[in-house]
């Protein structure tokens, strides 16, 4: 069973592993050094200021009760984005996960559409395509490119 908590609700020691898992940091083109007591605070302060400042922002997921990792909905510019920032041994979750927090975003939270930003390191993109995402274009985030791909609210599509 997939549990939404909020980030402050965590060992900070959990996230500050799952911050410098090289496994996981590969797929995050702006994480950069290392991250620590200070670091997680601050990051903290920031997505709990998310929250405040527009209603939404992103959680900590817990898989029967266990720290997956986190990820959600987030502000990005103008857009709502998803992300999913899951622990290793948690990686096959992410399509329950991912399904859990589209429904918050599409029921409660009622949005139109949500994007997902993925670096060019994670290939074909197919785990979104299912999900119905679609290409839509190249963004730059803190002078990195990202690939950009959008779902709406309208019923998704089971294939690729």
């Amino acid at each position: 069973m997939v549990t939404l908590a909020r980030l402050t609700e965590v060992d900070h020691a959990d996230l500050i592993e799952l911050m410098n898992d090289p496994r996981v940091r590969r797929h995050m083109p702006l994480a950069t050094g290392s991250f620590g007591r200070e670091d997680c605070a601050a990051w903290l302060a920031a997505k709990e200021a998310m929250w405040r400042d527009h209603g939404y922002g992103p959680w900590a997921f817990l898989v029967d009760g266990a720290f997956a990792g986190w990820g959600g909905l987030q502000p990005e510019g103008d857009e709502v984005d998803l992300a999913l920032v899951l622990r290793p041994a948690f990686w096959g979750h992410g399509r329950a996960i991912a399904e859990r927090v589209l429904a918050e975003a599409f029921g409660p939270l009622g949005f139109d559409d949500v994007t997902v930003l993925l670096p060019p390191t994670r290939g074909t993109a197919a785990g979104v395509r299912r999900f119905g995402f679609r290409p839509d274009g190249e963004v730059e985030v803190a002078g990195r490119t990202f690939l950009r791909f959008r779902i709406s609210s309208a019923p998704r599509s089971e294939s690729p």
